[in-house]
């Protein structure tokens, strides 16, 4: 009994041990990713160095790739004829004959499709490699789009740490001017209490951007595919806003270049060589032959040739003409769809876009400006004893916030053109007409 329960322990103990060593080897890749680091030796991340990282290590697209390329092998064999037959038997009983030639019989034979099957194939598995393709481009687009606004998170957060330590600098400046003036006995203890109060404030919300910052960290490692807490360089900055196009050149791009509207115009063609296939079918295949035969006393008659055809049956012909029919109207339907589903999603995302860049620009020239003549204001009021201090402490909370919401202006609106980027099939810093703010 002791024995049967340790067997039972030893061999519960082996499995874990498999399992463990399993999980060891899937996770390898991941494990020597702390050696292979894609941005050694920079000082600096930008999005674009991000988005080449996250392109090139993503498992998605060589995966796709592969795909893309089998289906690309399927063209070949489309086009090509099948294969020619050869048979070959004998009549062993003529072997043990003394005054009889051995018997035996030679045949080929090839299948030689009804004009036109063959190129209709190949153009099926033409269009089916289209569709292969495209999906690598969605697949690269989504990773972009998702790198590009990863980028935009990673650069905020350190934008709200930055800000967060100046406010806390200003902060104690503020502090001994009002212990300086409860010294002179010109102002309360309170004042300074309450300054006080807000660096407590401002370091807890250092530990809340800290805890900010490692989610964004483990986001992008994730796209990386690297462990979520190895390190990065810090960002280098956001690019400038740009001039967008016009929204009837926004459609024209998406018209052309979305994964998503050229995977169906490729199924699209695939379904309607099909249809064309199914109505060749109606005609049958011939297959040419020839054979030697010498069981035939006469020579003359040992040689043979011929042909042979197939007798296409029509009933499950219809129903593949009534199919590749059908896939037709629903691809075409869905065609439709998907072009006003983009056109409104394209409507939606540019003005994403726009009103990022309204409130950016409110921000940059109206909000914060004002923010920083209101502090300066309060602050010589206080210092001439004309003010009070939740005044200066008030004013420097706004400029916080208002520096704060700039930034998170600024990083909305690189989110969302990213965003619109991913709908038009790519980067609108080329169809730009310059500079924005």
């Amino acid at each position: 009994m002791h024995n049967n329960s340790y067997c039972r322990r030893s061999r519960s103990c082996s499995y874990f041990s498999v399992s463990l060593m399993g999980l060891a080897v899937v996770c390898q890749p991941l494990m020597a990713v702390e050696i292979d680091t894609p941005f050694i030796n920079q000082s600096s991340l930008t999005a674009s160095r991000l988005v080449a990282a996250v392109l090139i290590r993503n498992p998605d697209i060589p995966i796709m790739e592969a795909t893309w390329e089998a289906a690309k092998a399927r063209i070949e064999q489309a086009n090509s004829f099948d294969d020619p037959v050869l048979s070959y038997s004998i009549a062993p009983q003529s072997a043990a004959v003394d005054d009889m030639d051995f018997g035996q019989k030679f045949f080929i034979s090839q299948r030689l499709p009804w004009p036109g099957k063959r190129n209709l194939r190949g153009n099926v598995a033409r269009y089916e490699s289209d569709a292969a393709f495209v999906s690598i481009e969605r697949a690269r687009l989504k990773l972009i789009g998702a790198a590009k606004a990863a980028y935009a998170d990673w650069w905020f957060v350190h934008a709200a740490i930055r800000i967060n330590g100046i406010n806390k600098l200003l902060l104690q400046e503020f502090q001994n001017i009002a212990e300086i003036k409860y010294s002179a006995g010109r102002a309360s203890r309170q004042d300074a209490l309450r300054a006080e109060v807000e660096q407590v404030l401002l370091e807890h919300r250092d530990i809340a951007l800290e805890r900010h910052r490692r989610d964004v960290l483990t986001n992008i490692n994730t796209l990386l595919q690297r462990l979520p807490d190895q390190p990065l360089p810090l960002p280098a900055g956001l690019p400038e806003t740009i001039l967008l196009p016009t929204v009837e050149q926004l459609r024209e791009l998406a018209l052309e270049h979305d994964p998503t509207l050229r995977a169906l115009v490729a199924r699209i063609q695939v379904s309607r060589y099909k249809e064309r296939l199914a109505e060749r079918n109606d005609y049958p295949d011939i297959t040419l032959n020839a054979g030697y035969n010498t069981l035939w006393n006469q020579s003359e008659k040992r040689l043979t040739v011929g042909a042979s055809i197939n007798i296409p049956l029509q009933g499950k012909r219809h129903a593949a003409k009534d199919e590749a029919r059908a896939m037709t109207l629903r691809l075409d339907a869905q065609q439709r769809a998907t072009v006003s589903q983009l056109m409104g999603d394209v409507q939606q995302a540019l003005e994403k876009v726009r009103e990022s860049e309204h409130i950016l620009s409110l921000y940059q020239n109206r909000l914060l400006p004002l923010a920083e003549e209101n502090l300066k204001a309060a602050q010589s009021d206080y210092e001439a004893t004309s003010g009070n201090f939740l005044d200066l402490i008030s004013a420097k909370k706004n400029l916080m916030q208002t520096r704060l919401q700039r930034e998170q202006a600024r990083a909305d609106y690189h989110r969302r053109l990213a965003a619109l980027e991913q709908l038009v099939g790519g980067s609108l810093s080329a169809h730009s007409g310059g500079n924005g703010l």
